[in-house]
């Protein structure tokens, strides 16, 4: 689809998991340990949280209270009538690496992935698991052998869907009443899995690194393609449908505004820790659409 970006906001170090909430988009900012919120227009930025240890996934509890992902001392952090943070969740005796993307559900159940492993400094490739944290705070392992698990939804007939970065597909589980994971399967795939555990190598041969994602009302599944400076589309059992290039790495997306027709995309030269720290070159990005949010 022919499609022009505009930029909502800029002058940020490294945006992930843009979410639509009370007529505002929020956002988090990695390396400036914010979570901020402004208009479909980017005016009236405001501060929502300062997560120390690192902001990911954002989500809302059914009472309204804000949900933050604290990556790198593995917590959900949630935030109070006050604005004060609390510990929702430690997942530090469950992840094997830092916190990452996350979806709540209507019930207040977050399902949150890891990385499994150093990505920063090289290591190789570990899958990890992706967990559940119930409102009261308890974690229950609920998927395990995942290649990076990473932007996740939950359909409206209950389907849970997580891409899998490094593992060049989009998988799915059905969610049972009590909240487990059953009946896996691949909902889209772009290749094989890679055939060793070199990020290097991963790198250099994933044809759609699969990062953010968000639904639309006619179950397409917009995803950011991490390593391909692009947005794309995605239909169970169709494949690509749309692909809008942004000229610059894209890293989590999704869907909101007025109407629902507004794709927020997070961009950034690239993902390299040091050079995301020391430069203010992230950017929240609107692309418009036809299909309107799930």
């Amino acid at each position: 689809m022919a499609a022009t970006a505009s930029t909502v906001i800029s002058g940020f170090r490294f945006l992930e998991a843009p979410r639509w909430r009370d007529g505002r988009v929020w956002v988090s900012d990695f390396y400036t340990h914010e979570v901020v919120s402004a208009r479909e227009d980017g005016s009236d930025l405001r501060v929502e949280a300062e997560v120390p240890g690192q902001p990911s996934g954002l989500g809302w509890l059914p009472d309204g209270r804000l949900l933050v992902v604290s990556m790198r001392d593995r917590k959900i952090l949630r935030r109070e009538r006050d604005g004060s943070l609390a510990v929702h969740a430690d997942l530090g005796e469950h992840a094997t690496g830092h916190l990452n993307d996350m979806v709540v559900d209507a019930g207040g159940r977050a399902y949150v992935g890891n990385f499994g492993f150093d990505l920063m400094a090289g290591a190789p490739l570990e899958p990890a698991a992706l967990h559940r944290v119930d409102p009261d705070g308890a974690v229950t392992e609920v998927a395990s052998g995942l290649w990076f698990p990473n932007g996740s939804a939950i359909t409206a007939d209950g389907v849970l869907l997580v891409n899998e970065t490094f593992g060049d597909r989009v998988t799915a589980f059905d969610v049972t009443g009590d909240g487990r994971l059953v009946n896996r399967r691949v909902w889209a795939e772009f290749g094989p899995l890679p055939a060793e555990r070199s990020i290097e190598r991963i790198l250099a041969g994933v044809s759609v690194a699969a990062d953010g994602g968000c639904l639309d009302a006619e179950g397409g599944w917009w995803l950011a393609d991490a390593l391909g400076g692009r947005v794309v589309r995605v239909v169970e059992g169709v494949g690509i449908t749309d692909e809008v290039g942004l000229g610059t790495g894209v890293y989590a997306c999704g869907l909101g505004g007025s109407d629902g027709r507004t794709l927020f995309a997070c961009t950034a030269p690239d993902f390299d820790e040091t050079a995301r720290k020391s430069a203010r070159e992230g950017e929240l990005v609107a692309v418009p659409v036809t299909v309107p949010a799930a």
